[in-house]
């Protein structure tokens, strides 16, 4: 089929500054020298208040009892037409109602920041210390007090309204033609004679599992045996097992690699690292072509029998890959990578009650929990007799160092600069001495590029805009929101049934999970994988690129996801003083249906996250 639309710019690159390169601006590039990528792998030779507005608003105009607004005329009263005493009633409740949304956003109370703090922390601080720093209540200064407020009107006045019709649904009918075949073969299985791989995968646990569907298919590419992953945790090395059931990763891949759980007792006892076996991300060039492995790696193999990669982040092309290698990798990660049935069974539970406890199945739900998909009751099985309640997933992409890596303005103010200053010279020394010798890109000019991640208000007027009902139930992926409860008070309080897995698990449901890490994201992958809708606020991130990617494989064109374009919703933001509410609704969701074209995988891009190709999909519209 033709491309209907190429992917948008900033979705180009993942923006974690911890897992991933950052995006160069436009304006940098050029001025920064060849990018690192190009560099040649050291062994191998070769970044006015709310209070106050929401003030004026309220004192302006409040929510008549049918969702009207009641205006102050100068010089009068308020207008109200003679109504029964019920409707007066009525009347008031709304009042009420308004001036507690409104009073929600403003009131974030006063809060200090502690910039020492982020100084004393060593840059080996644990994610729990980072955590609990960002998370404190910091002043509510935002620029959008007037469209929060235009937005709580909308949302109440629009309670008991019909949504878009295309807001829970693909909008082309394209997006069904394709359907899932990654699990067909046309190869005889690899006998792993050249000897063993190692992989020993970083990151998080969205970053570990492309590490392992890439090491499934250089394992092929090298005829080698591979051994069962070790992922990395929080300094806690884990196994495979841990998250992954083994035997079904085993059995399934047969067919293509052969996969052990421990190397052969005459290699264990080898010092791997004296004999030139280790192989680091330093000496693996980013996005390695076959042939770098065909020419560094296969020789070591050959000399010592065993390989070990340690890390092994991203470190295979997506392009140019062989068309079976590539149909390898989606089958690893669509298929052969199952959830151990403790994180399937409290993954479904979490399903069930964000579907208020339905018995209805949905699309997605066998994949990602197996047998747990099907609702079991005093010993018998129950199928679709309660509807089922949709629900939205939400990653909102905005901790504190994707914050401070970004370079950007989000309202704060001085205290708030001086916060992320401090931060970055701990945890990002090498973006501090880039401040000192170049001239940056300014935080309006990161923001009109499209490179500065969206602040929860921001998300909070996008869903409002799309037109998601205020009752809308919507699961939150993530943590440590930069900013804490305050930063979140207007989505929190514009969308009152935002819920996190915390919040749907009971304290003895969750405990088991608590101490890893890997497993915790689990539960937010299927979570959002399951949700009818699903949006999320940065596209580099792994873990939207992932879901995204799933829910395409096996969506058959019902599960939308909503991308936003950054560049195109920052200049809808910087009218945010003068739009008016319907002409803001109106290019926002111009803007979001343009990222729901269907196309086909552009070259170069991850079959993880684009897995519509010929590789991992068949197009069933023999016109395309």
């Amino acid at each position: 089929m033709t491309t209907d639309q190429q992917p948008n710019d900033d979705e180009s690159f993942p923006s974690s500054p911890t897992h991933g390169p950052y995006p160069t601006p436009r304006s940098l590039q050029g001025s920064l020298g060849p990018p690192p990528v190009g560099l040649l792998p050291t062994r191998f030779g070769s970044g006015r208040s709310l209070a106050a507005a929401s003030s004026s608003v309220a004192s302006s105009f409040w929510l008549g009892p049918t969702g009207r607004i009641m205006r102050r005329r100068a010089g009068k009263g308020w207008h109200v037409r003679p109504v029964t005493l019920g409707v007066g009633l009525l009347v008031g409740f709304f009042f009420l109602m308004n001036w507690w949304m409104l009073f929600r956003i403003q009131d974030s109370g006063p809060g200090r920041v502690r910039v020492l703090k982020y100084r004393l922390l060593s840059a080996n601080s644990s994610h729990e210390e980072l955590g609990k720093l960002g998370r404190g209540r910091k002043p509510q200064k935002t620029i959008y007090a007037r469209l929060l407020a235009k937005a709580a009107h909308a949302l109440a006045e629009g309670q008991n309204k019909p949504e878009p019709k295309d807001l829970w649904m693909e909008p082309y009918i394209l997006a069904s033609s394709w359907r899932p075949c990654a699990e067909e073969r046309h190869w005889r299985p690899s006998e792993g004679n050249n000897g063993y791989m190692m992989v020993s995968a970083n990151g998080g646990i969205n970053q570990q599992r492309v590490a392992v569907c890439n090491a499934v298919a250089v394992a092929r590419l090298l005829n080698t045996t591979l051994v069962l992953p070790k992922f990395m945790y929080s300094s806690v090395w884990r196994d495979f097992g841990d998250i992954y059931q083994e035997e079904h990763f085993i059995n399934y891949l047969k067919p293509d690699i052969r996969i052990v759980k421990e190397l052969p007792e005459e290699l264990q006892s080898l010092d791997l690292e004296a004999i030139g076996s280790v192989v680091t991300d330093a000496d693996v060039v980013k996005e390695a072509k076959p042939s770098f492995y065909l020419k560094y790696i296969l020789p070591i193999l050959h000399l010592n029998r065993v390989v070990h990669f340690v890390g092994f982040g991203n470190r295979l092309a997506s392009d140019p890959i062989p068309y079976h290698l590539q149909r390898l990798r989606c089958r690893c990660n669509f298929h052969a990578l199952q959830f151990v049935p403790k994180v399937q069974e409290i993954g479904a539970l979490l399903i069930r009650r964000m579907r208020q406890n339905a018995t209805q199945f949905g699309t997605l739900d066998h994949h990602l929990v197996g047998p747990f998909a099907e609702s079991k009751r005093k010993g018998k099985r129950y199928h679709a007799h309660k509807a089922s309640t949709r629900y939205l997933a939400l990653h909102l992409r905005f901790e504190i160092d994707m914050v401070a890596h970004s370079l950007c303005d989000f309202g704060g103010g001085e205290e708030e600069r001086r916060e992320l200053e401090a931060y970055r010279e701990v945890h990002f020394p090498a973006l501090m001495e880039l401040k000192k010798t170049k001239k940056l890109p300014s935080p309006a000019a990161l923001k009109s590029e499209g490179l500065c991640p969206l602040m929860p208000e921001e998300t909070v007027l996008m869903l409002a805009a799309l037109g998601f009902n205020r009752r809308t139930r919507i699961f939150l992926a993530g943590a440590h929101i930069y900013g804490g409860q305050s930063r979140m008070a207007a989505l929190t309080t514009l969308f009152p049934n935002l819920v996190t897995k915390e919040n749907l698990l009971s304290s003895s449901e969750i405990q088991p999970f608590m101490n890893f890490s890997s497993q915790l994201a689990a539960l937010d992958f299927i979570g959002c994988t399951a949700a009818d809708a699903f949006a999320m606020t940065d596209s580099g991130s792994q873990l939207s690129s992932l879901v995204s990617g799933f829910r395409v494989y096996y969506g058959g064109g019902k599960m939308p996801t909503i991308r936003p374009n950054k560049r195109r919703l920052a200049d809808i933001f910087m009218k945010n003083n003068t739009i008016e509410w319907k002409v803001f609704e109106t290019r926002v969701r111009k803007a979001i249906r343009q990222t729901k074209r269907v196309f086909s995988r552009p070259t170069g891009r991850s079959v993880y996250r684009y897995p519509r190709c010929d590789e991992c999909m068949c197009n069933t519209d023999l016109s395309a």
